[in-house]
């Protein structure tokens, strides 16, 4: 797991992540490459019409028509060549030594599943040309991934920030105390402070796993504020957010604690949207 991969389309939130791409880059001293997936050439059409009324006819028009798919594919290729030069050079300017490119057919993520082993952080735009057509607020490109690697992802908005402050979304669970390791050790936060939030009753044994959270961050020099909120997830998370300024949220992605349990169903869409800032997504 050696490279800081961010996946580059013609959509909105493509300059916002080549800016997060080339920020975790320098934070984490790892070399920065961007990807642009293009779908597979279309089947070939079929030929044998013999027998057909207005076989001259039908097949011009299957000619024109293949010709057609092959300049479209040809001006695909030119357009996704232009977009990771321009990332490239953005991330450059940005103090990124030497990023690389990396142009493939296929589906996006069987890619992804194949680079799986050279990811050592994943960076997408929340949603990609085809959400933005669709009216969608997060592209299905972005969930299958999220179900299918077991990477770090940072689910980045439209606007880049460099963040300042981060959230720990945390419950106790094996995964959240993962992300809390993750956070201690990973130069991507050093010397941010650190909020360790937990969504729910606000009892005794509930500030037993945060006690330890504290200590764990604290150990590795953050300066750390814990606080148990009551509510919903979302809306308590984001409330928080606003209030104390939060610049990016690192959560578990999967499970079935009331913070866990995210990316199932709607209510990812749900804080994905309404959150408003990056995302770091763990397995």
């Amino acid at each position: 797991m050696t490279k800081v991969i961010a996946c580059i389309d013609a959509s909105r939130i493509a300059p916002a992540a080549c800016d997060f791409a080339a920020w975790a880059s320098r934070r984490m001293d790892a070399p920065l490459e961007f990807l642009h997936v293009l779908p597979r050439p279309g089947q070939p059409l079929a030929a044998d019409l013999s027998g057909n009324i207005g076989l001259g006819s039908q097949e011009h028009l299957l000619q024109e028509l293949a010709e057609l798919d092959e300049k479209r594919g040809r001006l695909a290729l030119e357009q996704g060549r232009h977009l990771l030069d321009a990332a490239q050079a953005r991330a450059r300017a940005a103090g990124v030594i030497e990023p690389a490119a990396r142009q493939r057919h296929g589906d996006l993520v069987d890619t992804l599943r194949e680079l799986e082993g050279e990811i050592r952080l994943l960076v997408m735009g929340r949603e990609g040309e085809d959400g933005e057509r669709l009216g969608e607020h997060i592209g299905s490109h972005l969930e299958n991934t999220v179900r299918t690697l077991h990477r770090p992802i940072l689910v980045v908005p439209g606007d880049y920030r460099e963040p300042q402050r981060i959230l720990v979304a945390f419950d106790g669970s094996a995964t959240t105390r993962k992300a809390v390791e993750m956070v201690a050790a990973s130069p991507l936060f050093r010397g941010l402070p650190v909020h360790v939030v937990t969504v729910g009753p606000d009892k005794s044994d509930t500030h037993a796993p945060l006690a330890w959270a504290r200590s764990t961050l604290e150990g590795r020099g953050f300066a750390v504020t814990t606080q148990v909120l009551a509510g919903t997830v979302e809306e308590a998370l984001c409330a928080y957010r606003t209030a104390h300024a939060i610049d990016l949220i690192v959560m578990g992605a999967y499970g079935h604690s009331r913070i866990r349990e995210f990316l199932v169903g709607s209510t990812t869409a749900r804080l994905i949207r309404q959150a408003k800032i990056p995302l770091l997504l763990l397995r």
